[in-house]
């Protein structure tokens, strides 16, 4: 037996490793997490509604087991695991989280209180008329087929989609570096844009959100941005929506009433929701409600009561929206593979464009399929016209020859097509009527090719077939059918100032919480929870594995946190809203919008009237004032422009006369505080020169009383004086018996 050789060989693992997480990358994006353009569909919803499609699963058609679709599905088309197929197909029906659902459930598909649907094997399926919408066109020739991860089968590279998908139902995905967040939108707005935008396409972006207002959520709720946001949001195809429950006010007798909620935000479950409310009840921060009932059914009924008939049901309101998810916010980040391949974020216009565009090329090839049939039709017509009139020597060649097809061509001068049409013939059409039929369809099928030909050579008339299309799909699923109406409210321009002024009396009504001490602990991978009391760190407290102790803050429940990220935002939270010391705590970012590059440098209690001093690592820095960086948006507020790669990495409270500042090359130097300005915002200027690396800290001090290292040893100005210089030089290297870290205490 002969002996084998593996085949190794001998590669730089950094190349490695690079090619093969680049390969894993863009598999990620382009088959996973990113929607296309042109039909609003990842793989997995696509393959969903192909298999679903073969299977015969029409909307007029009976129910299948959804264990059927998901074996055809991960058998022959999406070789991933089933649970994740089914997980996909669950959304598709889920009417509380898809605007207009591609799949008819029958069973449990889940709720919106959070809970799963059942077993695959219980439910069953069927495709709707919306996805019957998506798949009209695919026996047309109207897109490409590839074949499939094993070769045997076929599937669409995109699907027609007579409906416009992306937008209509949105979508949501993370992918390696990058992600996307579409929210849904309501069908016939989308209608009225296309159509404004295909009658002329130089159409300005103001007119198109004459149409589009805003997301239309499943949920309904009320959208409460200002047009502008609005307006800024779609243009850049980032930022986000803030959506808040709907309520009204039931009246009771003697002046009593209760808050009814009847809609809450998207993606909110429900139980959640209502148990987030009880514990902030049973915590003692809600001092304007008295209890919570859930009275739903089909529909969504929360019931709240107020603590008197005093209370002021807005203001009760506000509090709610300002401390639960009664108000969440939908980020908007139109990142879409363009034509299928490439990861862009488009604008509002530039997603209708593409709608369009794809729409254009499925009309030319559906229609060039078109009048190949029809030019292969009249060719066999023509051939039994030419026949009908010798009907008696066709049947004479039939019967009397071996080989007829010859024959035939050469007596009546037909073409190999027309000679087989014939001889397939039934004997039944041999009648004078049929020929009266073929010159009707005949004359019919020439001016269809007529007006086909016409169309697929003007672009006008192209335009006007597109609107057609799309006036159709509006009167089919548009805002007068009862799917269609819109579900989200937006607010009003002039009631925004209303909501502003109410969210400031809430907030002065919840200082009225009862102040006790509290400590925030955040650790390094960034899992934030607040312990009662003022604890000293411990032990005892315990961290993921991997994780360990970053920031340990004391606090009280009125104070507020701020935390200073390394792209120059500074957030801030309060404290009476953050989560309690329960396990591990929240991920800090599902409380601030803090990007995944950036990471926090400060966490610190806020202290009215304090000046603060901020410095980056290229060593630039200024001084601010605390209260101007206070930021109560989830998006924070940008106080240090940093130039990359540089990054913020100081944030420390002024206090003395003096500033020091030492890099990572180890030098120090020591200048007034009056050489460094107070800005609002800026960049500000140079603290240290450095010829390699960056600064690495920064404090402020009295020069008098010395300077702290972080080993807690004090300096004094004699041991000082050779320090002390001018800002922005290069320093000199620290005395000996510096810390090794370099930092100050």
């Amino acid at each position: 037996m002969a002996e084998t050789k593996d085949d190794i060989r001998p590669e730089q693992l950094s190349k490695a490793l690079g090619e093969r997480y680049l390969a894993y990358a863009l598999s990620t994006i382009t088959m996973r997490a990113l929607p296309d353009a042109r039909d609003g569909l990842k793989p997995v919803h696509r393959r969903v509604l192909w298999a679903m499609r073969l299977l015969g699963l029409n909307p007029s058609a009976g129910f299948k087991k959804s264990a059927r679709v998901v074996g055809d599905v991960i058998g022959k088309y999406h070789p991933h695991g089933d649970q994740s197929v089914y997980d996909a197909l669950v959304r598709l029906a889920q009417d509380f989280a898809v605007r207009y659902p591609l799949v008819d459930g029958q069973g449990n598909f889940g709720n919106v209180d959070g809970d799963n649907a059942a077993a695959m094997r219980y439910t069953e399926s069927r495709l709707t008329e919306v996805a019957q919408a998506l798949l009209d066109g695919l026996d047309e020739n109207a897109v490409d087929f590839r074949t499939t991860y094993d070769g045997e089968e076929e599937e669409p590279v995109v699907l027609p989609a007579a409906f416009p998908n992306l937008l209509a139902n949105g979508s949501s995905g993370i992918a390696v570096g990058m992600a996307t967040s579409i929210p849904p939108h309501n069908l016939g707005e989308l209608c009225q844009a296309l159509v404004a935008l295909i009658d002329n396409p130089n159409v300005q972006d103001r007119t198109i959100l004459k149409f589009v207002k805003g997301p239309d959520f499943p949920t309904g709720g009320v959208l409460i941005d200002s047009p502008e946001t609005i307006a800024d949001a779609y243009k850049t195809g980032r930022g986000g929506f803030r959506v808040r429950a709907h309520w009204t006010k039931e009246e009771g007798t003697r002046g009593a009433y209760q808050i009814v909620i009847d809609e809450i935000p998207y993606q909110v479950q429900k139980a959640k929701l209502i148990e987030r409310i009880a514990e902030l009840l049973e915590q003692k921060k809600l001092p304007l409600l008295d209890d919570i009932h859930d009275e739903s059914a089909e529909d969504i009924r929360i019931v709240l009561t107020p603590k008197s008939r005093t209370v002021e049901a807005e203001i009760l309101m506000e509090q709610l929206f300002r401390q639960t998810d009664l108000e969440a916010r939908f980020p908007l980040n139109m990142n879409v593979l363009d034509g299928g391949l490439v990861p862009k974020v488009m604008s509002l216009r530039e997603a209708l464009q593409a709608f369009i565009d794809h729409r254009r090329e499925v009309l030319e090839r559906r229609t060039s399929h078109r009048l190949e049939k029809i030019a292969t039709r009249l060719e066999v017509l023509e051939g039994y016209l030419a026949v009908y009139l010798n009907l008696d020597k066709v049947i004479k060649i039939i019967r009397n020859e071996d080989e007829p097809k010859p024959k035939l061509m050469k007596a009546f001068g037909l073409n190999e097509t027309q000679a087989e049409a014939i001889l397939n013939m039934r004997l039944r059409s041999l009648r004078k009527l049929e020929e009266m039929e073929i010159r009707a369809e005949h004359d019919a099928l020439t001016k269809e090719q007529k007006d086909l030909k016409k169309l697929l050579g003007s672009d006008k008339q192209k335009s006007e077939k597109l609107i057609e299309e799309i006036k159709a799909i509006d009167a089919k699923f548009g805002v007068k059918t009862v799917l269609g109406r819109r579900r989200t409210q937006i607010i009003e321009a002039k009631h925004i100032d209303k909501i502003e002024a109410l969210a400031e009396e809430a907030a002065t009504l919840e200082s009225a919480i009862e102040r006790e001490p509290v400590t925030i602990v955040c650790s390094e991978k960034g899992w934030l929870r607040t312990f009662k009391g003022h604890q000293e760190p411990s032990d005892a407290v315990k961290y993921r594995e991997g994780d360990r102790e970053r920031f340990w803050v004391h606090a009280e429940t009125t104070d507020k946190v701020m935390m200073l990220a390394t792209d120059g935002r500074f957030f801030t939270l309060d404290c009476a809203k953050l989560p309690g010391g329960r396990g591990n705590g929240d991920a800090i970012r599902t409380l601030i919008d803090l990007p995944p590059e950036s990471d926090l440098v400060a966490m610190f209690a806020h202290q009215p009237g304090r000046k603060l001093l901020l410095a980056a690592t290229t060593g630039h820095g200024f001084i601010t004032s605390e209260d101007e960086a206070v930021a109560m948006t989830r998006s924070g507020k940008r106080v240090m422009n940093v130039k990359t790669p540089g990054e913020a990495a100081v944030c420390t409270p002024v206090d003395g006369d003096s500033v020091a500042v030492i890099g990572d090359n180890r030098k120090l130097v020591i200048f007034g505080l009056e050489e460094v300005p107070e800005m609002a915002r800026g960049q500000g200027i140079y603290l240290q020169r450095y010829k390699d690396g960056g600064l690495l800290d920064a404090v402020t001090f009295i020069w008098k009383e010395g300077l702290h290292d972080q080993n807690n040893r004090a300096w004094s100005p004699a041991e000082l004086k050779d320090w002390k210089g001018a800002r922005a030089q290069a320093g000199r290297l620290v005395p000996r018996g510096f810390a090794k870290s370099g930092k100050f205490g």
